[in-house]
């Protein structure tokens, strides 16, 4: 037989391929990934591929309207056929990029970044590592996006070395997660030495393609100190601004407390410990007004006072950005946010419990203690310790 036939024979076979038929929940999620902006294109392209063989397509029209091969679309035909949808996420074995660097050099990369640092230098830059190590920046960066490292950015931080830490930690966190009945929880606290800033030029407006700006400079006119109470239930907050903040203002802020609320009703007190809240004066006069219970913050457990958490929100909108000509203009300002923060309130909500946080103090002490022996004690145990 000659040969033009046979080929005529094959130029006829058909091009169906396996038929693939799908849950309508299936063809949903293929649809759905195909459509998926964080779908990676190489899944979506297999997505097309399955969705067009379930419509009852044949490999070469397929292949044509997506602008593969024909044995690219059989192959994807066979495996979902085989495994299922889950299977257009899958890499065979062997295929994709290599890697270019192995193992052994990524986590060399890696401990470097952790253990040791550029000469002369506090941290590492993409740059600096990448030349240090013989890698590109690109290299670098991917690396430390994958474990979450950011030698650029640090943080404040102190534990605490109050001997009754878990105590008073024990005691605030109740407070805030489980707050007594027929009482009140308010967080107290001073905001001491705001300024009044007084910028020496005028700041240009904020526009398209450029930020608001203010001059690097300024004109000291004076400071003031915010006595505030928030309300851990409603999220209003009672304040007033004195020029000083010794303990005389402190009890005319507890007085107008007094003043504020119901005889009867109970105010529980969260408070760190300042000097002035426990002046022998402002011990007598509470004793005298039963219905006020402290509770105190560990030392250098500021982050446990939600009132604080308030101050950083009145810092960011009212104060860090403003320009003050003097101090009652900063006094009107601080006044006009508490009133615009009191007709909307949003009360903070504590969610971490005691467990959670000794944990992670734990694992913080335990650091800090191979970094620098003793550096956790409570300051008469550490001299104990020391004898």
């Amino acid at each position: 037989m000659p040969d033009y036939p046979v080929l005529g024979i094959i130029g006829l076979m058909p091009n169906t391929g396996l038929a693939i038929k799908l849950q309508p929940a299936e063809r949903m999620q293929l649809e759905k990934w195909e459509s998926s902006h964080g779908t990676p294109q190489q899944v979506a392209l297999r997505c097309r591929i399955v969705l067009g063989a379930v419509a009852g397509q044949d490999n070469v029209a397929i292949a044509e309207g997506l602008g593969v091969s024909r044995p690219t679309v059989r192959l994807w035909r066979k495996r979902v056929w085989e495994a299922g949808i889950g299977e257009v996420w899958q890499i065979a074995p062997g295929r994709g990029r290599k890697a270019q660097y192995t193992q052994a050099k990524r986590d060399g990369i890696i401990r470097a970044t952790l253990q040791c640092k550029p000469e002369g230098m506090t941290q590492w830059s993409c740059r600096l590592m990448a030349e240090a190590q013989g890698v590109s920046k690109n290299t670098v960066n991917r690396l430390w996006q994958l474990h979450n490292l950011k030698p650029h950015l640090s943080s404040t931080f102190k534990l605490s070395r109050d001997a009754r830490f878990l105590e008073k930690l024990t005691d605030v966190v109740g407070l805030y997660l489980n707050p007594p009945d027929k009482a009140l929880v308010l967080c107290l606290d001073e905001k001491s030495q705001i300024q009044a800033l007084d910028r020496t030029q005028p700041g240009l407006p904020l526009k398209k393609g450029r930020c608001g700006t203010m001059t690097h400079d300024y004109k000291r006119h004076g400071t003031t100190t915010l006595f505030a109470a928030l309300n851990v239930l409603e999220g209003k907050v009672i304040g007033e601004c004195h020029s000083r903040h010794r303990h005389q203002e402190w009890l005319k802020f507890l007085r107008r407390l007094d003043s504020e609320f119901p005889p009867k009703l109970r105010l529980h007190l969260v408070m760190d410990n300042y000097g002035t809240h426990k002046e022998p004066h402002v011990q007598a006069w509470l004793k005298k007004h039963p219905r006020f219970v402290c509770h105190f913050v560990p030392t250098s457990s500021s982050w446990l006072n939600l009132v604080e958490r308030w101050f950083r929100e009145l810092t960011d909108k009212a104060i860090r950005r403003g320009s003050f000509v003097s101090v009652p203009d900063l006094k009107q300002a601080i006044e006009a946010y508490m009133q615009a923060w009191n007709r909307n309130p949003k009360p903070f909500i504590w969610t971490a419990t005691v467990g959670d946080i000794i944990m992670k103090i734990d694992r913080a002490r335990a650091k800090m203690e191979q970094i620098k022996p003793g550096s956790t004690l409570p300051r008469g145990k550490k001299k104990a310790a020391n004898l």
